[in-house]
């Protein structure tokens, strides 16, 4: 009798400052995968929304609940996959993530902060203003060579960035079944 591992599907966090284009990359690249997308933007408390759009900085008590919420979400998807857009900007926030969801491949946005602000200031259906982006630039903590993930400038189309990704979570994905 042979006993079958449990399939996980992938579980991939689309990371970066505001303005990146974590939403626009991640709806396509859930479409792509064929996998359920959400913007982690919409699991913070009314508190946060609030503090931001008055143009205050979260800082990591304000975080640390919305980050366990977040890795909740992943850990309750880890059988079918998902695809979450979440700023994720330091290496410890990553770390509440990975402590959820241990398997979460990173697909980080990187874009100059010229083109990020002409991207906030033209864009209205955001609670997250201009003024905030220096701090969450500062906030910012690159992947590093232990995190698993990619970093990609999303000046591209997008249909190269979502190729660029495909290729990366394959391979991560194949990793994990030969480790």
């Amino acid at each position: 009798m042979s006993m079958e591992l449990e399939r996980t599907g992938p579980l991939i966090v689309v990371m970066g400052v505001s303005g990146c284009g974590k939403s626009t990359i991640g709806e396509a690249l859930a479409q792509r995968l064929c996998l359920p997308f959400q913007d982690a933007d919409d699991l913070h408390p009314q508190t946060n929304v609030d503090k931001m759009s008055r143009g205050i900085p979260l800082d990591d008590d304000d975080r640390r609940p919305w980050l366990l919420t977040v890795g909740d979400q992943l850990h309750r998807q880890r059988t079918s996959g998902l695809v979450m857009a979440c700023s994720a900007l330091r290496v410890d926030y990553r770390d509440t993530l990975r402590s959820q969801a241990p398997d979460v491949f990173f697909l980080h946005l990187t874009v100059a902060r010229g083109v990020l602000a002409a991207r906030m200031v033209t864009r209205g259906d955001h609670f997250m203003p201009l003024a905030l982006l220096d701090s969450q630039l500062d906030t910012l903590e690159p992947l590093t060579a232990a995190e698993n993930g990619l970093a990609v400038n999303a000046t591209q189309r997008v249909d190269r960035i979502i190729g660029l990704a495909q290729a990366a979570i394959r391979t991560y994905e194949d990793q994990k079944e030969y480790a």
